[in-house]
């Protein structure tokens, strides 16, 4: 089933990418031509590492866990991504393989955009070329951050920092992935995030709410383990 501008579901892949987001509707409905769309189960592998690449891929619906293999064949979860997010646009710059694992966790439905057709098209329309650029470059902060983070600081400065940002503005933390999955996010192992957490919640800096909830009660006590 093809994923047209024409439909009148608003979560249209078309309407909810940013990068898209400054088209008119003429536009979005040349972009909605070269796009179909594709339904993965639980668990289902939607590209690995060594595939050709050359498609972009936009959430629809659902979520997807990225993931590359470290030396040692361990998986470090790079990021998770939902709707309106996009994955594979460094292989449409690229000769080179894909170099990242994708697999959906839990049903998802992908608006699959042809490589070659969009790069025409972001010659035609360079505010989507400038689109796909600044989320690169906002990828590149986040993951240099997260480089610096894991290289030089401790295990528990590591959570504190990461329990800050993610809560800024709120002082509530919804994970949208698994403990297993933020624990190799971190560069830890879940039984150490575990551990982490419940000392920090024995501190009195947070609550751990069920599984994929935590409240931050301190920050001032987060802040200090990071200057410490």
């Amino acid at each position: 089933m093809d994923c047209h501008y024409h439909s009148k579901d608003h979560s249209n892949c078309i309407e909810l990418v940013p990068i898209f987001s400054s088209l008119t509707k003429e536009e979005m409905i040349e972009v909605a031509a070269i796009t179909r769309s594709k339904t993965f189960q639980k668990n289902e592998r939607i590209y690995s590492a060594g595939n050709k690449g050359g498609k972009l891929y936009v959430i629809r619906s659902g979520r997807v866990r990225i993931s590359r293999l470290n030396a040692n064949g361990k998986e470090q979860v790079i990021r998770v991504i939902g709707p309106g997010e996009f994955m594979g646009e460094l292989s449409l710059f690229s000769p080179l393989s894909l170099t990242e694992n994708a697999v959906a966790l839990e049903p998802t439905t992908m608006c699959i955009i042809e490589g070659e057709k969009l790069k025409k098209l972001m010659k035609k329309y360079t505010s989507i070329a400038f689109k796909v650029l600044e989320e690169l470059s906002q990828r590149l902060e986040r993951a240099e951050s997260l480089i610096e983070t894991i290289n030089l600081n401790t295990v528990e400065q590591r959570l504190a920092r990461v329990l800050l940002d993610m809560s800024t503005g709120n002082k509530v933390v919804h994970l949208n992935m698994t403990k297993g999955d933020f624990a190799s996010l971190l560069g830890m192992s879940q039984e150490t995030l575990s551990r982490k957490l419940t000392a920090f919640q024995e501190e009195g800096l947070i609550e751990v709410k069920g599984h994929r909830k935590i409240i931050v009660l301190d920050r001032d006590g987060l802040e200090r383990i990071i200057l410490n």
